[in-house]
């Protein structure tokens, strides 16, 4: 059974930081590309950022400078690392990992940025 699991949301000021984790099972982890979303209420679900299992690394304009996206094979978790929060990055965070036509979402955790 594949499981992924994110950890770490909450409520931030602007300006904050958080980092998000998502630890996986039931899938070889390593051979994965790993990504964060973000629904934000009435939108669409949009990539924030993804990591290839060799370490390649692609984010969406509003996150480049601000959010850094990581792995840990050893520990089957991907990590978004986000600085500078604002408003607008307000939303609910999914996991996605991808592979060979195989994709696995996270159950979503919320991420509130408000003073």
């Amino acid at each position: 059974q594949v499981q992924l699991v994110e950890s770490g949301g909450g409520l931030v000021q602007p300006g904050g930081s958080l980092r998000l984790s998502c630890t996986a099972s039931g899938i070889i982890f390593q051979l994965y590309t790993m990504g964060w979303y973000r629904q934000a209420p009435g939108n669409q679900r949009r990539s924030v950022a993804d990591i290839t299992r060799t370490g390649y690394t692609e984010y969406s304009e509003s996150a480049k400078g601000r959010f850094t996206i990581s792995r840990d094979n050893a520990k089957n978790t991907v990590y978004l690392q986000m600085n500078s929060l604002r408003p607008e990055d307000t939303g609910v965070y999914y996991c996605r990992g991808y592979c060979s036509g195989d994709v696995n979402w996270g159950q979503g955790i919320q991420v509130t940025v408000s003073s």
